[in-house]
């Protein structure tokens, strides 16, 4: 059963690309919620989720690959 390899390195690519994501959401929310008194609050707390958010869709779409390029094979 032979592997694609570039799709492969493309989902390795979203994967790499999730793991800055995983640290930053969490640590821009936690700020955000340290400074509620803040204007700029809830544009924060939102950036912090969006982050979060854009960290998912990262790996679920990078594990994609990487089951497709696994099981595919050169369809």
């Amino acid at each position: 059963m032979p592997t694609n390899k570039k799709i492969l390195l493309k989902g390795v690519q979203f994967l790499s690309g999730a793991l800055p994501l995983l640290f930053i959401g969490p640590v821009v929310i936690n700020s955000s919620f340290k400074n509620k008194e803040n204007p700029l609050y809830p544009f924060i707390l939102g950036l912090g989720i969006l982050f979060c958010a854009a960290a998912i869709f990262c790996m679920f779409r990078g594990i994609n690959l990487i089951m497709k390029s696994l099981f595919d094979g050169n369809k």
